[in-house]
């Protein structure tokens, strides 16, 4: 018998021989529901209740109810039928909310798509979730990426939202004056179909059945290697995930909090924590378009925030900003969506006072399954114990049929209410991604004996060395240590002797200077012979993906483009 290193928010328990399934005991359930059943509720209880500011413009629950019943029934009128897909492209606007629930309330599927990507890329993911409706802002960075794909994909109409008409009245004109520029002219056809007209009939859509596990999200992973995955994700996955939120944060009904939604709902970990979690507590959520950091902060002293969700590079400009006081009221503050440095989650708590937690997931998982409780003990570059109702298997990823003993480092896997059923349309990539019915995440970690989980990599980034792992992330935490970093990747690099060796690319803080001795010097007290950087390069910043996370996909393209000239 092994030890399995698994956890469902306790320690660890014995696991079956070598080549079988855990001994696994059953998950606390949570019970099915509906995403629409949420905001009904939502409605009933605190119909006058703010539910969104947008810019100083508020509608209270029964007020969004009316328009997601108006959208639903406008949707319905152009044919949509219970199954169909229909994307959004949208920023955080009361438009994204509306239309969110309305698709799900006739049995459609919301497809969600960002506004910031390519051509090619919207086309990949319309022909792949074959959308024939997309609903879009009248943004001139989206419309014309959007008009050649009518037609030569399954794409045949665009819905068009005006981002004038949700403003505050005095706000409007200004806009229309002075962001003219960032207004996209509507072509005058009968595929372009004004959010306004949609919604004009004051109708109740047609009842439909409604399944909780009917398929409710499809949830496109990045894809940094090869083309995205659409993670089908149910009513019953995120509603489930909307519930963990709730028994772990803690929710009291008679008061309510304040959400600063600044992360972009077609995202993953704001579409649980932003919008659904917030919907199903009847929270207010305080939305902005995008990250502009005056805008923010502005935001932030007139609304003053109960309930904050960011990813790392987030905190990290914050803790550049005078801050101090502006988040006294924060009750909940979590990092999520790429591992938070240990200084950076030091310097933002000792700035503002408030504690942040960080927590670990992934778009196949709804996608939230561990997290450092908001009372009670935070250890230090862990993403915590379990969600509840979640439990975390550690696998050897050499023999992925084997668990690991307490404290080994294996693949992450896990098995919950909220974890998808499949891919779309990718049957073997889906029985890939399952062993025994767990989850397999691809990232490296190990569960300590109190049940935290401690990440140490992704699988795919893992640094193959003269025949050792060396993972990337040991080394950018130690390189995280030193006070003139801001901002760290590592990368694998070829080497003749020993295969791949670590390259290290380093952003330093404002006015701070860093040799590349100096900074070796340092790590040589921190890491071992084989995880010291054999290149350190300096830039000014460095990559990030659309939503603000680091990203090594560029650098590694550009090593390669390098390596191939060298070779040539």
């Amino acid at each position: 018998m092994t030890v399995a290193a698994r956890s469902d928010g306790g320690g660890a328990q014995d696991g079956g021989p070598d080549g079988a399934p855990p001994a696994t005991e059953p998950i606390p359930g949570f019970a099915p529901r509906l995403l629409t059943a949420m905001l009904d509720t939502a409605i009933a209880r605190h119909g006058d209740w703010p539910a969104i500011d947008f810019m100083a413009r508020k509608w209270s629950w029964r007020e969004l109810g009316a328009l997601v019943d108006r959208a639903a029934r406008g949707l319905q009128d152009l044919g949509i039928r219970p199954g169909a897909r229909v994307a959004l492209c949208l920023p955080n606007t009361p438009y994204y909310v509306a239309a969110y629930f309305a698709v799900l309330k006739i049995g459609a599927v919301v497809v969600n798509l960002n506004p910031l990507y390519t051509e090619r890329e919207l086309e990949q993911l319309i022909r792949d979730s074959g959308a024939d409706t997309l609903i879009a802002a009248d943004l001139a960075m989206v419309l014309p990426k959007l008009e050649p794909l009518i037609g030569r994909t399954p794409l045949t109409r665009v819905v068009v939202c005006p981002i004038a008409d949700a403003l505050p009245v005095l706000k409007r004109g200004a806009y229309r004056l002075f962001k003219r520029h960032d207004i996209a002219a509507v072509p005058h056809d009968l595929r372009f179909i004004g959010w306004a007209g949609l919604t004009e009939r004051d109708a109740a859509p047609d009842p439909v059945p409604l399944d909780p596990h009917g398929l409710a999200v499809l949830q496109y992973t990045g894809g940094t290697t090869g083309l995205p995955k659409g993670a089908m994700l149910s009513h019953a996955n995120l509603a489930a995930n909307s519930a963990q939120m709730v028994a772990h944060v803690g929710h009291m009904p008679d008061r309510q909090e304040r959400t600063l939604g600044v992360l972009p709902l077609f995202h993953v970990f704001a579409l649980t924590t932003v919008l659904n979690y917030s919907v199903d507590t009847a929270a207010e959520m305080i939305l902005l378009p995008r990250f502009e950091m005056a805008s923010f902060l502005d935001t932030v002293r007139r609304t003053r925030p109960t309930q904050f969700f960011g990813v790392p590079t987030l905190y990290t400009a914050l803790n550049g900003e005078a801050i101090g006081g502006l988040f006294d009221e924060v009750r909940v503050c979590v990092s999520g969506g790429a591992p938070l440095p240990l200084d950076v989650r030091q310097n933002f708590e000792a700035k503002t006072g408030r504690r942040v937690v960080e927590g670990y997931g992934l778009s196949e998982a709804s996608p939230i399954i561990a997290c450092n409780p908001i009372e009670g003990v935070v250890k230090d570059n862990s993403c915590g114990p379990a969600f509840p109702g979640t439990a975390i298997e550690i696998r050897d990823p050499e023999d992925i049929n084997r668990l690991m003993k307490q404290g080994e480092k294996g693949e992450v896997c896990a098995r919950g209410p909220q974890v998808m059923k499949a891919y779309w349309n990718r049957p073997q990539e889906t029985e890939d991604a399952f062993v025994y019915g767990a989850l397999r995440t691809g990232d490296i970690g190990y569960l300590d004996a109190d049940g935290y989980l401690f990440l140490v990599d992704r699988i795919k980034d893992m640094i193959l060395a003269g025949g050792y792992n060396v993972y990337p992330r040991i080394i950018e935490d130690a390189i995280y240590e030193h006070p003139a970093v801001a901002e760290a990747v590592v990368i694998g690099i070829p080497d003749p002797y020993r295969g791949q060796t670590p390259k290290a690319f380093v952003a330093l803080r404002p006015g701070r200077h860093l040799g590349a001795d100096e900074l070796l010097a340092f790590l040589g007290e921190r890491l071992n012979k084989i995880e010291m950087p054999t290149a350190v390069e300096f830039r000014d910043s460095l990559p990030k993906t659309l939503i603000g996370k680091l990203s090594k996909k560029e650098l590694v393209e550009e090593e390669a483009a390098r390596a191939a000239a060298a070779g040539a």
